[in-house]
């Protein structure tokens, strides 16, 4: 009996003994789980060590008040440059930013990359060959096709001297991360999740992260890397471009629905798209104005106030309570807008008095800047059903604002049957420059009208 008591005795001692190790070790790991969560490295976790992400975000974005009044023309002051946006992947998810260079092609890093899809010819003749019937051709796609696009986040990436100087080391490269929601079936699916969560925040959700070079790929990167050169047609152009699909994770094609092989390219220096139509001449630019994968011309401007007027007509449901100005991807945005005449403001202009200019040129204003940047207003934007996409969710809706918009803004004699909204711009550069054609445009600059006349669009 007495033996009995003392084994009872002693494996109670043992029992809250290992209850309190237990205690002991739960108090331990549980702070160090919530500061360093045991979850693996993702790839923007090491670039935060040389480099730092650009653009603002959150409460320093100059768009978080875009639906407000304050935005509207006001007597006496100039027009002037709201926000900046860049769109490095096209379709994707926008960087909003504070300053850019300007080139020929349009922003520094605005669609430098295309989506596309490889296509068969379908339907095709009778009597067409066998070589006809099997040829395939890659289709660039945006969110008119495939509107989770709206979903896949950029992120710029630019080496930090500072931080590069502490790690001793030295780089000029420049990245993109491309992140999309994902999630896998069953208990991977949980862990992911999980791991977000510690990782990110309680709001967080899996993401699969892809990480992309900015500079073009040299000859031995190409090679090693088994990229390949391959036509890609965008509209009615077909350009030669480099093919980087072997950096895309299956996952991919999956969450956006693509049911034929998806393909990343990325813009070559070297084969750039000649514009024409509504852009100035070669001898009036000075140069033969090009662009890469934007639609047509290298740069898209809207006015604030254009923009809320339209919303304002749009019918809302619970899909759509505003025009976000992002739907209509902008390059830059604009608000205040006034009438001109050469250097002199006249004050109270209407809303879509944008559509009247022909040459413009922004001042520094209070941007910070010494320059001047100088854009040849080429032609009207001529409107798809994109708009339709929310930018902020990937939700289409199945009407507005392609319904509106066909039945508002109709305005232009060369596209009736479509309805038009923001315009088209061409970079123009002082002749002094030579080959090194360059410019800077920034938030807070001021706009100048130095030419005004019709506009009319020429279909491509």
């Amino acid at each position: 009996m007495d033996q009995d008591l003392s084994l009872l005795s002693t494996f109670n001692v043992d029992a809250g003994g290992m209850f309190l190790l237990m205690v002991t070790i739960c108090a331990f790991l549980i702070p160090v789980v919530v500061i360093l969560p045991p979850v693996g490295l993702q790839k923007s976790d090491a670039l935060v060590q040389t480099h730092t992400k650009a653009g603002v975000e959150g409460a320093r974005s100059n768009l978080k008040k875009q639906f407000s009044a304050e935005h509207g023309p006001v007597a006496g002051e100039p027009a002037k440059v709201r926000s900046l946006v860049i769109y490095p992947v096209k379709s994707c998810k926008g960087i909003e930013l504070t300053r850019s260079k300007v080139f020929p092609t349009g922003l520094q890093f605005d669609r430098l990359f295309t989506f596309a899809q490889l296509k068969s010819p379908f339907p095709v003749a009778v009597d067409s060959t066998d070589e006809e019937k099997s040829k395939h051709k890659w289709e660039f796609i945006t969110q008119r096709q495939f509107a989770r696009l709206a979903n896949v986040t950029v992120d710029l990436w630019l080496p930090d001297e500072m931080k590069l100087r502490k790690q001793s080391m030295k780089s000029t490269e420049a990245f993109l991360i491309l992140r999309f929601p994902w999630k896998e079936d069953g208990w991977r699916g949980i862990w992911s999740t999980i791991t977000a969560k510690l990782n990110r925040g309680r709001a967080a959700e899996p993401e699969v992260e892809i990480l992309l070079p900015v500079d073009f790929p040299s000859e031995a990167e190409i090679k090693e890397n088994g990229f390949t050169f391959e036509d890609v047609k965008i509209w009615k152009d077909t350009i030669n471009a480099l093919n980087m699909e072997k950096e895309l994770p299956k996952e991919l094609q999956r969450y956006l629905g693509v049911s034929n092989k998806l393909g990343l390219f990325r813009l070559d220096p070297a084969s750039l798209r000649e514009v024409y139509r509504c852009a100035p001449t070669k001898e009036d630019a000075g140069y033969q104005p090009v662009t890469g994968f934007q639609d047509a011309y290298p740069l898209h401007l809207v006015n604030l106030s254009s923009v809320q007027q339209f919303s304002s007509e749009v019918p809302k449901d619970e899909n759509l309570k505003e025009l976000d100005v992002i739907r209509f991807r902008p390059n830059i945005i604009g608000e205040s807008q006034l009438t001109t005449s050469g250097y002199h403001p006249v004050s109270g202009a209407p809303v879509y008095d944008e559509e009247t200019w022909k040459q413009v040129r922004f001042k520094p204003g209070n941007s910070g800047l010494y320059n001047d940047a100088v854009f040849h207003v080429s032609c009207r934007t001529v409107r798809c059903k994109m708009p339709n996409v929310d930018p902020a969710t990937g939700f289409r809706h199945p009407s507005e604002p392609d319904k509106s918009l066909r039945g508002k803004r109709a305005v232009d004699e060369g596209a009736p049957l479509n309805g038009c909204l923001g315009m088209q711009l061409t970079p123009l550069f002082d002749a002094s420059l030579g080959e090194d054609r360059e410019a800077w445009i920034a938030v807070g600059m001021t706009l100048e009208v130095e030419e005004r006349g019709e506009h009319v669009y020429i279909k491509q």
